[in-house]
């Protein structure tokens, strides 16, 4: 029987001296333990309040986002908290973010195209938007047959600035995906664009667009996925938190890789930039682009 029972049992009114002497416990023990409680309950409720909306940010990130990420959104909207609070918090609610999945490549070298000289380098850096390019193609299952998105990431921003799909892995994805990021992505002359040694990318379709485009092709090795790691991160990266589910039909799938590109991944994933902290690709771009701008 504790002194907080007693004293809430006692209807005689019994003092506080009286009870702790007959519970043989010290005054300041009693107050220090009713105080305590009131204490742990106020952290409680704070505890459950920030779990909510560590809820609500795993949720709208289809479960994907561990603590770093949660941590980045929450300080973003005002709440100042360390990534180890954080992370507690999801370790004690069982809130866990997605680990990702090596994936089979569709890599098929060309069998006479001879490939490019690898001018990235395993570099993944670029200090101006439109100087350097990834590229990949991967495959998404449905009832209908395997469905194939390509796409074009501006290593500077990280952002996917061209993107088409398939239900075939030939020349004409990657050429759509390139023409797109040529449209919107303002491409610099000499722009590096690296793909892997796959045979969309060694085609003449592909290698005819580069060309007239005023691009400079670079390759990686065939077998060899740290030579294109950037753009099968990004894969990677959709294929975890897109889900595994195998689509009902290609539009289905269409419909989902655009809403993770055009709306999730540009727009509202924040991914760690060394200069900038947690910022969106789409910030990224504005950021470097004004810090590139000369002052008037």
């Amino acid at each position: 029987m504790d002194v907080e029972k007693a004293s809430a049992d006692n209807p005689g009114g019994y003092s506080v001296s009286l009870l702790c002497r007959a519970l043989k416990v010290g005054r300041s023990a009693c107050y220090a333990y009713v105080a305590g409680r009131e204490a742990a309950l106020v952290r409680r409720e704070a505890e459950d309040e920030l779990a909510g909306e560590i809820r609500r940010i795993h949720a709208g990130s289809r479960g994907a986002c561990g603590s770093p990420r949660v941590t980045a959104v929450l300080r973003r909207g005002g709440r100042r908290l360390s990534r180890k609070r954080a992370e507690r918090v999801m370790r004690e609610r069982g809130i866990r973010g997605i680990t990702r999945r090596r994936r089979r490549s569709l890599t098929k070298a060309g069998a006479k195209a001879a490939p490019s000289p690898d001018l990235v380098g395993r570099d993944f850096t670029a200090a101006e938007p439109g100087t350097k390019l990834v590229s990949d193609i991967t495959y998404l299952p449905a009832l209908a047959g395997w469905w194939y998105p390509a796409t074009v990431l501006d290593l500077a921003t990280r952002e996917v600035i061209g993107y088409a799909m398939a239900d075939h892995h030939r020349a004409s994805p990657v050429v759509d995906a390139l023409r797109m990021a040529a449209a919107r992505g303002g491409l610099k002359d000499g722009c590096i664009t690296h793909p892997d040694r796959g045979s969309e990318y060694t085609s003449r379709e592909h290698r005819a667009l580069i060309a007239q485009l005023g691009l400079r092709q670079s390759m990686g090795r065939t077998g060899s996925c740290y030579d294109n790691a950037a753009a099968e991160s990004f894969f990677g990266l959709l294929k975890a938190e897109i889900g595994t589910t195998v689509w009902e039909s290609h539009e289905a799938a269409r419909a989902d890789v655009f809403h993770f590109i055009e709306v999730e991944y540009n727009r509202t994933r924040l991914r760690k930039h060394p200069e900038y902290g947690y910022v969106t690709p789409l910030e990224t771009r504005a950021l470097v682009t004004q810090d590139l701008t000369p002052a008037a």
